[in-house]
């Protein structure tokens, strides 16, 4: 059974967008090809047992193994020393890109504090939008009693669209609350 999000994404946006945009194929409508989601942990260099949370917490609310990044050289005013983790990664497609997108479209975001929607500035060019999210904590699966320290995430949506506003349009229509 396929999620949701992506049967709406079928029997909906695919129609609408093809009449905004005029498309003449269903194959130009712009798609979501993969999230990736990026915590970066610079304490992690102090208390390692840091990276060890990061790494669970990230793996509850991905439902994937995230990948452990490591520095590439040593900077000494950071503390930094080369091939020291400090940050986790995970990159989702097919249908857990779908599942994590409903989840933090529906679930997540509603749950940020005085929440007024989500920057529509945040495109890179391509069509691609970055969104970070402050506070972990806005993840029902992360358990909030078992918190050691909060920590941010970045979220990217990769797409298929070449502008910004087709972009737009496609996470407008998928229900990305985007401030007016």
């Amino acid at each position: 059974m396929s999620p949701r999000l992506q049967r709406r994404y079928q029997t909906e946006v695919v129609p609408k967008l093809s009449k905004e945009f005029g498309y003449g194929n269903r194959h130009e409508v712009p798609k979501i090809t993969k999230i990736v989601v990026n915590v970066g942990l610079g304490a992690a260099t102090q208390n390692p047992k840091l990276m060890e949370k990061a790494t669970e917490e990230l793996a509850a609310v991905t439902g994937q193994k995230p990948l452990v990044r490591k520095s590439r050289k040593s900077i000494a005013n950071f503390k930094l020393r080369e091939n020291q983790a400090i940050g986790c990664m995970v990159t989702l497609r097919r249908e857990r890109m779908w599942e994590f997108l409903d989840r933090l479209i529906s679930v997540a975001l509603p749950r940020v504090r005085d929440f007024k929607g989500v920057s529509p500035k945040a495109f890179d060019g391509r069509g691609n939008y970055t969104l970070g999210v402050r506070e972990q904590i806005i993840f029902p699966e992360v358990d909030y009693d078992k918190v050691e320290r909060i920590t941010g995430m970045n979220v990217t949506v990769c797409t298929t669209a070449g502008t910004d506003a087709e972009g737009r349009a496609l996470l407008a229509h998928l229900g990305m609350p985007f401030r007016s």
